[in-house]
């Protein structure tokens, strides 16, 4: 509940504020992703370049490098995997915008859900009131309810 003097903005500060830190972080995710793609394409390439020399003397010297170039295509690659890895959370667990929206929406099923229950108990309440004095004044009423003396009496 807010008190007086209390603003109610807090929360939508807080919701923009998520915002822009979630933009931020999936365009630092997509610039992750892109540099990590560009290193494996240059690396692969490299490891191509490095595979046609055919002179006896420098074979060692390009095989070093293939081997270089094969590691970082490696670790390029596994990069990706846990970029890949990080973004599966990020889409689970970060989720909270559509997640608030949902309980919301509940949350707003659930009062109107209440309101109508709230309702429809009084309804039955005031029925259930008219009833019994209906029945309370023909019972009252009745001629079972009285004694055999006072049954001859208003006869």
């Amino acid at each position: 509940m807010n008190k007086p003097g209390q603003g109610g903005g807090g929360a939508a500060a807080t919701t923009a504020a998520a915002a822009a830190a979630t933009i931020h972080r999936q365009r630092a995710l997509l610039q992750r992703a892109d540099a990590d793609i560009a290193n494996l394409i240059d690396n692969f390439a490299h490891m191509l370049k490095a595979a046609r020399v055919n002179d006896p003397v420098r074979n060692a010297q390009e095989n070093f490098q293939m081997d270089i170039h094969a590691s970082r295509v490696v670790q390029a690659a596994d990069s990706l995997l846990k970029l890949v890895s990080e973004l599966k959370q990020n889409a689970v667990f970060s989720d909270f915008i559509s997640l608030n929206e949902c309980i919301a929406e509940r949350a707003a099923r659930f009062e109107e859900q209440n309101s109508d229950t709230e309702r429809l108990l009084l309804s039955v309440g005031e029925e259930l009131g008219a009833s019994l004095v209906e029945l309370e004044t023909h019972y009252y009423k009745s001629l079972q309810r009285l004694s055999p003396a006072e049954h001859q009496a208003q006869e």
